[in-house]
């Protein structure tokens, strides 16, 4: 019995960590379809629309069904938290991402959506969501993770440098070229430092999206219908904005190909299922815990980009890369740190006795010696 309730205890604080790697595969796969689809001249403006449909298909009839009797009344102010989630998400985030994949590469963009974490500890500490005592060591080190993400994002996008062949890229791509023009290249310097600023710009409204979405919770308790709410929100936002960026009526066609694929999947994986999940996680462990897993979607996009893509990486994007993981693990550490506390001084605020004196003298011991190393595993592949 004792052994079965440890492990009962072991899954149940696994969770969080299980389910947001889980999303950081079902996220590779869709920046992998969405490239593809991209490139054969899918628009990014439609492709919103329709995932964001999609997922409000999938997800409506359960929120109906499952939360018919705990959903609360919408009032004037969930409405107006409601339209301003569908606005930085599903509208200004997803079109500006798709928009900086389409110039850069999936990989690249993966790696400049882990500057998320730094924004949204920032974020979270503007809105004191976040604890900040510059005394402890813990503390200095989610700052020191954000400064030194923020210098990794801004070495991927004004430093390219040589291009770093893969060993196999040869026998899987052999008509690849590595050498282009000058003007090409040219070309494509002013395209990449584009998609950079449009992946920032995105980057800082998806932050701002997790930030909103832990106040909305307090008060919005069904997480299925506030989920299937904003997917119905960003929908009709952007329609409209499609109506008005897109004046090609071809490109709402759509067909049984790559295109419905890359709808379908971003729309019941990326939007309904992550949007639920990441809910699920941030009432548990807060928004940046749910934020310091995209460095595993960098390097799952970068084997798989190379593989099927063959795209190229470039020194300035290993260099950056390796900066953002180390400032994005040193921001986690920091969080870490923040829970174990949280978990000894809990009992005090619920009444019960436990020895904080001693409980803090070991968590600033800890703080004081036991800061780990983080480890960087950068694949060669480019990044997706």
């Amino acid at each position: 019995m004792e052994a079965k309730g440890c492990l009962s205890n072991f899954f149940e604080k696994a969770k969080p960590y299980i389910a947001m790697t889980s999303l950081q595969f079902g996220y590779a796969g869709m920046n992998i379809i969405t490239k593809l689809s991209l490139n054969r001249g899918m628009s990014h403006y439609v492709l919103v629309v329709y995932r964001h449909a999609l997922a409000t298909a999938a997800i409506a009839p359960f929120a109906l069904f499952l939360e018919r009797k705990v959903r609360p009344k919408i009032n004037f102010t969930i409405f107006c938290q409601l339209f301003v989630l569908g606005l930085l998400g599903p509208v200004i985030d997803q079109n500006l991402y798709y928009a900086g994949l389409k110039f850069t590469s999936p990989t690249f963009s993966c790696a400049m959506s882990n500057m998320m974490p730094a924004m949204t500890f920032v974020m979270a500490a503007i809105f004191r969501m976040e604890k900040l005592d510059m005394k402890k060591l813990r503390c200095q080190a989610k700052v020191a993770g954000t400064i030194v993400t923020v210098a990794g994002a801004m070495l991927m996008t004004l430093y390219k440098g040589h291009v770093v062949k893969m060993l196999w890229s040869d026998y899987i791509h052999p008509s690849k070229s590595y050498d282009a023009p000058v003007a090409a290249a040219e070309d494509e310097d002013k395209d990449w430092i584009k998609g950079s600023i449009l992946l920032i710009i995105a980057t800082f409204a998806w932050a701002s999206f997790f930030i909103l979405q832990v106040v909305t919770l307090r008060k919005y308790t069904a997480q299925l219908s506030l989920t299937a709410l904003i997917c119905f929100m960003g929908t009709l936002q952007s329609i409209v904005v499609t109506f008005f960026m897109e004046h090609r009526p071809h490109a709402w066609a759509i067909g049984f190909d790559m295109n419905l694929l890359a709808a379908a999947y971003a729309g019941i994986v990326s939007s309904s299922i992550a949007y639920y999940v990441q809910g699920l996680v941030m009432q548990k462990t807060g928004p940046v815990f749910v934020t310091a897993f995209s460095p595993l979607m960098m390097i799952m996009v970068a084997i798989m980009g190379s593989f099927i893509l063959a795209e190229k990486i470039y020194v300035g994007g290993l260099l950056g890369g390796a900066l953002i993981v180390v400032g994005l693990y040193s921001v986690l550490w920091g969080k870490y740190k923040d829970t174990k506390e949280e978990e000894i001084l809990g009992p005090v605020k619920q009444g019960h006795s436990v020895d904080i004196e001693a409980n803090t003298m070991q968590i600033n011991r800890d703080d004081e010696t036991r800061m780990p190393a983080p480890v960087i595993t950068i694949s060669a592949p480019p990044k997706p």
